[in-house]
């Protein structure tokens, strides 16, 4: 009987996660006030979707047309399937931290749902970089670091959770994670996600690792520094900045 409710509650957790962090219906998924930090040390199981996406979209398309396009349409598949979540973050904090002095003035534009040139600039930076590292990654090693990077960059949120406070008072989905990530989904979450990397890329896993811990790291100490803790928009620059460093550590030449 307790193995049967342990396995319902990982089962729920794991649903939380996909609902949260993408456009999978759950809707008979039943919300408790923790479920979303609980559910947070399985954000990289939704990374290994989304990058198991990437690879059949690549190994489906790429004979039949140029990288580039194929890169393209890989990025917009993920946007789709995650509704731009962690791209509508990632313009809100360059706007918010772009445009604001002071914490106020940085929430404040957070807060605001219109888009602003550095919001714009940001995503079209985002998408472009990422197409053009998807479109330079050796055919040999894509799979492995596209698995890497979007497990990776879901992982990021269980560090920053963690270890920064939620910067508003008020009640938000950001609330729902920041100060409120235990001991132990960070231990889990942790081990899925270099477990996983470590599967797919043997010895160089250790290079994607430190650059998104790096990324993780300087980013939530801006964030404390400037707003006093996080936001839900910032986890979600978070993310976007990883992935794009992992993708970084695939094309780099050595």
């Amino acid at each position: 009987m307790k193995t049967a409710v342990l396995m319902a509650g990982i089962a729920k957790d794991i649903a939380t996660a996909f609902q949260f962090l993408t456009r999978v219906p759950f809707s008979q998924i039943s919300c408790e006030p923790d479920s979303l930090s609980r559910s947070a040390k399985f954000f990289p199981l939704v990374g290994l979707l989304t990058g198991i996406i990437s690879i059949a979209l690549r190994w489906g398309l790429s004979p039949h047309l140029p990288i580039m396009i194929v890169a393209l349409l890989i990025v917009m598949a993920g946007i789709l399937v995650t509704g731009a979540l962690h791209e509508d973050g990632l313009a809100d904090v360059a706007d918010g931290f772009g445009g604001g002095w002071s914490k106020e003035q940085v929430l404040a534009i957070l807060k605001d749902s219109r888009i602003g040139s550095y919001g714009a600039l940001a995503i079209a930076f985002s998408v472009g970089a990422r197409m053009l590292l998807f479109g330079s990654l050796p055919a040999s090693t894509f799979a492995a670091y596209a698995i890497s990077a979007h497990v990776l960059c879901r992982w990021t949120a269980l560090p920053l959770g963690f270890a920064l406070p939620a910067a508003r008072a008020q009640a938000s989905l950001g609330a729902r994670l920041a100060g409120q990530i235990s001991t132990s989904s960070l231990l889990v979450g942790t081990l899925i996600a270099f477990g996983i990397v470590a599967y797919a890329l043997r010895i160089k896993m250790w290079e994607p690792i430190l650059a998104v811990a790096i990324v993780t790291t300087l980013s939530g100490l801006y964030y404390r520094s400037r707003i006093g803790g996080i936001t839900g928009d910032c986890f979600g620059a978070t993310n976007q900045l990883a992935e794009i460093a992992v993708y970084f550590c695939g094309v780099w030449i050595q």
